[in-house]
């Protein structure tokens, strides 16, 4: 449920057990008040922190406004260049060369549903019962439009965020950082856990106490990556699995993503999450639109366990899809760890069939099975069954695993490629590389160019007549190499 104090500009997001909370204030900027357990606020005075002078060295907002600093304010959005050095939320370069920005509240909606985003995955709404908040900000300097996107669902206890910025004015802006979600807390020393890892070693919880100074969860290989995960939780001491206040927070995107806590001089802690700013740009035209990728948001007071059931209900419902969302999945061979790349009909079917005989429901069939490939050195992008291993091809296969009543898989990695592979020969400028340049190669492949409508376009095909080739139940669809040159 949202509900709006028009007279006081104060704005309450309630689920089934918590509330977030923030205003307008005189200035236009949004200060964040609460987010925690469900209160009914009747006086929100009682969360308005009093300000009676600018401290020091700080900045002044305005001439009219001299009592407080908005580095000294717990915020909805921020930038740079009115006197916040805290993490922005936004960060530009505008045709002239400067970089201030100066959001204020121009007005704002409330709708019902949920509506996926336009450019990223998001998620979803069946019955369509989310309550939609959407605040529109207006730039004073250069008269872009920011909006920001809240999504309740109340049952889960989850609020989403996104952010969509808009180049309404006339001229051309590189947009250099656009966060998802912005949280401020009116103290320090909070605990962040934080997930990392390697390959074969995924997600070791790391706790790290953020006292002073700047702590950042992030990656740049491209993707979400098996080194940090996008998803962080956020305590106080003594929480455990049972008890204790906790914020969790993730994101839906799967590129390069960047979680960070810093704590100022007046003891606020600002947790910014979304698209990872290093090295980042997007040059806007007038009239274009970027999108930031949607954050989930979610208190407890029950301590991780609690933060996770809540977590674990939102995404069976909002973001798993399909006829496997509410069923069982089948127990899945995979027929790598068996035969890595020394396969052919009758090794596969040979492992089918003592596979069936111990319950194993879904047979998978790795990679191996397509071009000249004997190793990992040639033929990805070559997407055509390899009629020597496969005389009757997947249809063949297919047809006689479906007969020992297994259901059939089968291994793809479309965005890779070998440069021994007739894909690469013959359309060496579909890779992202450097021309003239010494690529460093990754599991002894590179990335195709997923920017080129070309290359979307043949893959798709390619990937098109894979599939509807044979009775083909489930796709493994890899990414074993991050990014480089």
């Amino acid at each position: 449920m949202i509900q709006k104090h028009s007279e006081q500009q104060v704005f309450l997001l309630h689920t089934k057990n918590t509330t977030y909370c923030f205003r307008v204030l005189s200035t236009g900027q949004l200060e964040h008040l609460y987010y925690g357990s469900k209160i009914t606020m009747c006086d929100p005075q009682s969360f308005i922190e009093k300000h009676a002078f600018g401290p020091g060295n700080t900045i002044a907002y305005d001439n009219e406004h001299t009592e407080f600093t908005l580095e000294d304010l717990c915020l909805e959005m921020s930038s740079f260049g009115k006197g916040d050095i805290r993490e922005p939320f936004v960060e530009v370069v505008c045709a002239d060369g400067s970089s201030t920005l100066d959001f204020i509240y121009d007005h704002d909606e409330i709708t019902k549903g949920k509506e996926e985003l336009e450019t990223l995955p998001s998620s979803y709404d069946e019955k369509q019962e989310v309550d939609h908040l959407i605040i529109f900000l207006k730039d004073r300097n250069h008269g872009f439009f920011l909006e920001l996107h809240y999504y309740v669902y109340e049952e889960e206890d989850v609020i989403s965020r996104t952010a969509r910025f808009i180049n309404t004015s006339d001229n051309d802006v590189s947009l250099r950082r656009l966060m998802s979600t912005q949280i401020d807390f009116n103290e320090a020393n909070l605990i962040v856990s934080s997930f990392h890892g390697g390959w074969t070693k995924e997600m070791k919880k790391v706790d790290s106490v953020v006292n002073a100074g700047k702590f950042v969860n992030a990656t740049f290989a491209g993707c979400s990556s098996n080194r940090s995960n996008p998803f962080i939780m956020i305590s106080r001491e003594g929480t455990n699995e049972r008890m204790g206040d906790c914020y969790g927070l993730n994101l839906i995107y799967s590129g390069n993503h960047y979680e960070a806590l810093e704590v100022n001089s007046f003891d606020k802690t600002r947790v910014v999450s979304g698209i990872n700013p290093s090295n980042f740009a997007f040059q806007l035209s007038s009239g274009d639109t970027f999108e930031a990728p949607e954050a989930v948001m979610t208190f407890s007071m029950e301590g991780f366990g609690g933060l996770s059931q809540n977590m674990h209900s939102f995404i069976r419902k909002h973001i798993v899809r399909g006829v496997w969302r509410d069923k069982e999945r089948p127990v899945l061979l995979n027929s790598w760890e068996a035969n890595y790349f020394d396969i052919d009909e009758g090794k596969l079917l040979a492992l089918a069939k003592k596979s069936k005989e111990e319950g194993i429901e879904l047979f998978v069939m790795d990679d191996g099975w397509f071009g000249e490939r004997s190793d990992d050195k040639r033929a990805l992008g070559d997407w055509i069954p390899n009629k020597k291993k496969l005389p009757h091809g997947l249809k063949g296969l297919c047809d006689k695993i479906n007969a020992l009543g297994l259901d059939f898989g089968i291994w793809v990695e479309p965005e890779m490629v070998n440069v021994d592979s007739d894909l690469y020969r013959t359309h060496p400028d579909w890779s992202m590389e450097i021309p003239g340049c010494q690529h460093s190669e990754g599991r002894n492949q590179r990335i195709l160019d997923f920017a080129n409508p070309e290359v979307v376009s043949y893959m798709t095909r390619q990937m098109k007549e894979v599939f509807s080739s044979a009775n083909i139940a489930y796709v493994k669809w890899d990414m074993n190499r991050i990014f480089s040159d």
